[in-house]
């Protein structure tokens, strides 16, 4: 079992110590800290990579369902806004326009 300290863990995951610090302490990333300074087990930082992996496919499956949708050739689309009953002074003016 090969132990990573907080900056090798950082530079295996690929990212700032500094969030690696942060995401262990929230519980996100796997890791111990027996005295002062944080221990972490390369399998640990593994699985959790993997664990990604899974999360993006997953994320992706659901957006390609969502960009897919049914476009209906029959859709009949009404003017919105405005009002539809016309005023006295309108009736008046096509009439005398000829309308």
């Amino acid at each position: 079992m090969k132990t990573l300290t907080l900056p090798e863990a950082a530079a295996f995951l690929q990212m700032n110590p500094e969030s690696l610090r942060q995401r262990v302490k929230a519980g996100a990333i796997p890791g111990a800290k027996p005295g002062k300074c944080w221990v972490f087990v390369e399998e640990d930082l593994v699985a959790y990579l993997r664990s990604l992996y899974a999360a993006h496919r997953q994320a992706v499956r659901v957006t390609e369902k969502e960009v897919k949708s049914c476009h209906s050739t029959a859709e009949v689309r009404t003017a919105s806004g405005g009002c539809a009953s016309r005023l006295p002074m309108d009736a008046e003016y096509a009439k005398l326009l000829g309308l």
